[in-house]
This record gives C-alpha cells, structure tokens and sequence, in this order.
C-alpha cells in the first residue's frame, strides 16, 4: 500500500511514529507495543532514524518486522546523515525486498546535535537529493518533511519553501509536517505552500503534551512555538503530571477535529514510544469521523 494511493483515495491518513530503541528488552517491547494497534487499523506506523543514522539497523528490522509479522504497513525514515551513497543504496534494496512502499526522506540531523550538518563523503548533504536518488532506483512512494513555523536553518520563510518545492520535484510525493500546536500556523502554512507551487499532500504532525519540560525541549529544537494560553494552562499544573496529560490530550484532540473538518490530507502522531496517549485521541476521531459517515449516509437514504 502506498501511502500517497490513500490519500487519493480522500481517506485521511491516520499514523503512528515510533523510534528505535538502544537495546533488545527496548526492541521487543516497542514490538509488542506496535502489535497492540493492530486492532486500530491504523493507515501505517513509522519508525525514524537515528541522529548520525546511528540506529539505522532497528530501524530497517523493525519495519521489516511490522509489516511481515503484525501485517501494519510501514515506512522507513532514512536520512543522509552518516551514510554514503552506496549504503543507502543497499538500504533501500533491502527494504524493497522486504516490499516496504513507504519511505520518509530527510536529511536528518548531526550525531549529538554537533554544530552544522557535514555530510560524510560520497553522501548527500539535502533531502531533496536522498528524494531524487530513491525515485531513480526504486519504484517507492518517497514522503519528505516541511515545517510550518520554517526549518530552524532557513534564512527566511521564502527559502524554507523553496527548499520544500525541491523535494517535491525531486520525486516526494507526500509532505509530513514537524510537530505544531496551534492550527492557524499550520492551514496558513499550507495556504503559503500551495501558493508557492506545492502541490503535494500536506499530512499534520500532531504530538500531545505530555510534559512541560520535554514539550519546551523538543519546541526549542525544532523552532516550534506553544500559544501563550497553552503553555500557561501547562505551567500552572507543571507539577501534576496527570493534569498536565489531561490538557496535552484535550489540546490535541481538538487539533485532530479542526485538522479533519479542513481536510487535512492525514494525521500522524509522534508518539515518543508512549501509545497510551495517541492511542486514545486516535480512538475518539475516529470514533467521530465514523459517526460523521453514518449521518451522511442517513442523509442519503432520507
């Protein structure tokens, strides 16, 4: 199944993201994890790359294993980071053999977050050109990343989508968003995006607020931003961790409705490994949009 098909199809994506763990007792635990959505039917799950592709080998079993195994499509994130031509190469030849479809190309970041991204020699330093050399090679549907808010490197908003456009000619077929909390940034970032030419299917990276401490990490990384009357409703409870899960979910589950009533082409969840939460704002939209189908199809019949 290919990812971009679906969406054609004007079934909105919903999907997990997972990453690796160091170890094997982590492996199987994620494993096992993975294997308690199937009841959900979920459109596809992901598993990332390391930073510095330094988990590269767990990430290529594990989806390996998701799609054989638990029979939930997959995809691989694969970056440029840490790896020569000819090792993607041999990746992406391993992952059609196993008929992965789905591949999710980045450009990744430095290993340990070192100053600026140098790629190793004989890699690629840009996601759009990872992009161009999946498509040549292989017959996959190949996704890319944007960022709502512009990638913390660009100059400018302007650049940051003319980086954008580059991937999508290069062959990416579907766009994931970085994680974004306020919807107004994003429907304005996909006004601006089809504007400048992107044609592409837009999905929505959506992450509840788990903890005020990793959500201000993790914004602070990727140059999102919190609304001011989120992060004070967090705040005032920083100390309760189940009051301060309760409005991350509430905030996230709104964001999914929103998303869903302006066609958003897909949700994806990064879950950090932890499914509990995604697991039950995934169940109450599509609890929702199933109910939304069944009054449109009482409106048929009468």
């Amino acid at each position: 199944m290919r990812i971009r098909d679906v969406i054609d199809e004007k079934a909105p994506t919903l999907s997990f993201e997972f990453f690796p763990p160091k170890d094997d007792i982590g492996f199987w635990d994620l494993y096992r994890t993975v294997e308690s959505l199937k009841p959900l039917s979920p459109t596809y799950v992901s598993v990332t790359y390391g930073a510095g592709g330094s988990s590269r080998r767990k990430t290529i079993e594990l989806v390996q294993r998701i799609k054989a195994d638990i029979g939930i499509e997959s995809m691989a994130h694969l970056t440029c980071a840490g790896a020569t031509e000819s090792e993607l190469g041999s990746i992406i030849d391993s992952l059609q053999q196993h008929d992965i479809q789905n591949v999710l190309a980045l450009r990744g970041d430095p290993p340990d977050g070192r100053g600026d991204f140098v790629p190793v020699e004989d890699g690629f330093s840009h996601a759009n050109e990872l992009v161009a050399f999946i498509r040549n090679r292989v017959d996959m549907c190949v996704g890319a990343a944007c960022h709502p808010e512009s990638h913390p490197e660009s100059p400018s908003a302007e650049e940051d989508l003319d980086n954008l456009k580059r991937k999508m000619d290069a062959g990416a077929e579907f766009l994931i968003t970085q994680l974004f909390f306020d919807n107004r940034v994003f429907l304005a970032f996909r006004e601006r995006a089809i504007a400048a030419g992107v044609t592409v299917p837009i999905i929505a990276g959506i992450m509840p607020i788990l903890s005020v401490k990793q959500v201000k990490r993790f914004t602070g990384v990727c140059g999102a931003t919190i609304p001011q009357d989120l992060l004070r409703k967090i705040e005032a409870v920083e100390d309760d961790a189940e009051a301060v899960r309760h409005i991350g979910m509430y905030h996230a589950t709104q964001q999914c409705l929103h998303l869903l009533d302006n066609e958003v082409a897909g949700v994806h969840f990064y879950t950090l490994n932890r499914s509990t939460a995604t697991r039950a704002i995934y169940q109450l939209i599509r609890s929702n949009m199933e109910c939304t189908t069944e009054v449109c199809r009482a409106g048929e019949r009468l």
